[in-house]
């Protein structure tokens, strides 16, 4: 038995040491989130799921640091492995001065959030604020363990951001459902993932980190802020109409709308591995149209999938978004899925352009931002917005996959 048992912890150790064991934990991850919101959605009802919904969403936003500091950090410490060293203190230090500051402005906008989303009171607003710190960590934790190749505690990262934010967002709203509760359980599971993150990192190498360039580390900082602010407008493109749906919608069509978008977050992150298991193919020149390509068309391919299965299987979809008190929005699942399926393409895209240092990427998905916002305002109806917000995604996918043929044509041109 003990052989057994010793044989089985074995092979799961490899799996989760290969990419196969971290598309293993992203799921795990998504899950958790999508478990999160399922939970949320069924203890608190449209209204108040709304304001929650909108909460998150707006996390998502303010801690884009995190993303940017992860992509960033994978690429550098892949492509120049003689300055690990260096580089890691670098994105450590610099990850936990830009979670700070993030969350000190945060806490500051606090009363206007408050206001802005309607909530009960105040302090859902300052744990939202206090959120953000931790998860801005865990990006920096995350990009060394990535860039580092050690699959096995960022697979552990990956399962400790989903998990226990289930089990103890979930469980603090079995106790008290309120938004302040499910705010609670959110920020002490966001410390978890930081916990094992610092556990992997505790034996940092230290040599030359000292003869470390003042130019490199500008260089990695600035590349940090470039890549945040291309991903920071597509975390806005992607959880803004929600926020937005709080502001012109009332309370009730605000939760539907919130409803729906869990099937879009479903859609979203389902094939979210494929673009850590891309990336570095994406950087290299010779694989990079390949790559996207591949990308493009499994993603694609998934999200048609989804509709379809969407739109044939809608009763089922709605027991997974709440039940019945969202009947309301069951005839539109499909549109929803359809708004996955499109953010999902934009995202690999989006990749794409990060990993050739590309700039055009984030001013076509910024122009696309404020599209939304102006053209979301006019809405009335959650079909209206769903509408506005697939025609806009759709448009700024177009635009961006011209960018990525004029980019291998000339890289083609280069090469020839």
């Amino acid at each position: 038995m003990t052989t057994s048992v010793q044989v089985s912890q074995s092979r799961l150790r490899r799996l989760l040491r290969s990419t196969a064991g971290i598309a293993i934990a992203m799921a795990v991850m998504n899950i958790g989130t999508y478990a999160f919101q399922l939970v949320s959605a069924r203890l608190l009802g449209p209204s108040q799921y709304g304001a929650v919904a909108s909460m998150m969403a707006l996390m998502m936003v303010l801690s884009v640091l995190q993303l940017g500091l992860q992509a960033t950090a994978a690429r550098r410490i892949s492509a120049e492995p003689g300055d690990v060293a260096a580089i890691e203190r670098t994105v450590l230090m610099t990850t936990w001065r830009a979670a700070l500051v993030l969350g000190l402005v945060s806490l500051a906008a606090a009363p206007a959030v408050w206001h802005l989303l309607r909530l009960d009171g105040l302090m859902p607003a300052i744990l939202l604020a206090l959120c953000v710190v931790p998860v801005t960590v865990m990006g920096g934790q995350a990009g060394v363990l990535q860039g580092e190749r050690r699959w096995l505690p960022l697979s552990t990262v990956y399962v400790a951001v989903g998990v226990p934010r289930v089990l103890l967002g979930g469980g603090f709203l079995l106790v008290s459902a309120t938004e302040t509760s499910a705010m609670l359980g959110v920020l002490i599971a966001s410390w978890i993932p930081v916990a094992v993150g610092s556990w992997a990192l505790r034996h940092r190498p230290d040599d030359d980190v000292e003869h470390h360039d003042t130019h490199v580390r500008r260089d990695v900082v600035m590349e940090m802020l470039g890549s945040s602010v291309a991903l920071l407008a597509f975390t806005a493109l992607s959880n803004l109409d929600v926020v937005v749906a709080r502001s012109v919608l009332d309370e009730h069509d605000a939760g539907l709308y919130a409803g729906g978008l869990i099937v879009t977050k479903a859609v979203l992150f389902l094939p979210q591995f494929a673009v850590v298991i891309l990336f570095p193919s994406m950087s290299s020149d010779g694989e990079s149209r390949t790559a996207v390509l591949k990308g493009l068309t499994f993603v694609a391919g998934l999200g048609a999938a989804a509709t379809g299965a969407t739109y044939l299987l809608s009763g089922l979809a709605l027991v997974f978004i709440g039940g019945n008190d969202y009947a309301g929005v069951q005839d539109r699942l499909w549109l929803f899925a359809v708004l996955g399926g499109l953010l999902s393409v934009l995202q690999l895209l989006v990749y794409a352009g990060l990993a050739k240092r590309g700039r055009a990427t984030k001013y076509l998905i910024a122009a696309g931002v404020l599209v939304l916002v102006v053209a979301g305002a006019t809405a009335e109806t959650v079909l209206g917005l769903a509408t506005t917000v697939a025609a806009v995604d759709l448009f700024v996918v177009l635009l961006l996959i011209g960018l990525q043929m004029i980019r291998h044509k000339r890289e083609g041109t280069t090469a020839g």
